[in-house]
């Protein structure tokens, strides 16, 4: 099953896909979230033959909400409400840190790679490949 994800911010959401078997991810884009973001992610995933979406929870690691979790909340309600795909949330706690490690020394914080940190983490965890 191939997913889009999305890495939820304010000024900007990650995006990342998987390949068609569900197993690797690989960042996608970042962009700028607006009033049409819910039709702009339908769109990619539609173009990426997605077949359900990924979406970071916004929790902390011991999971206190933070001041996106209301926003967040929101935008998977639109985005359920407006999709027949099914949308799942996934643990994100750390995850723009882990992206950060593989960025460029000038891009400290690469949207779209912490949405393909966020998928990897799920389809590890679907796939059994992590306990």
């Amino acid at each position: 099953m191939k997913y889009l994800a999305l890495d939820y911010g304010e000024k900007r959401v990650g995006v990342a896909v998987s390949d068609a078997d569900g197993r690797i991810a690989f960042p996608r884009a970042s962009i700028v979230n607006s009033a049409d973001l819910v039709a702009r992610v339908c769109a990619l995933a539609a173009d990426e033959h997605a077949e359900g979406f990924i979406v970071g929870d916004t929790l902390s690691h011991g999971g206190a909400r933070n001041p996106v979790s209301d926003a967040s909340d929101a935008f998977v309600s639109l985005l359920k409400s407006r999709t027949e795909l099914p949308v799942e949330r996934a643990h994100e706690a750390w995850s723009s840190v882990e992206a950060s490690r593989y960025a460029p020394k000038d891009k400290q914080h690469e949207d779209a790679a912490a949405a393909a940190v966020i998928l990897q983490r799920y389809l590890d965890i679907k796939n059994g490949s992590v306990e």
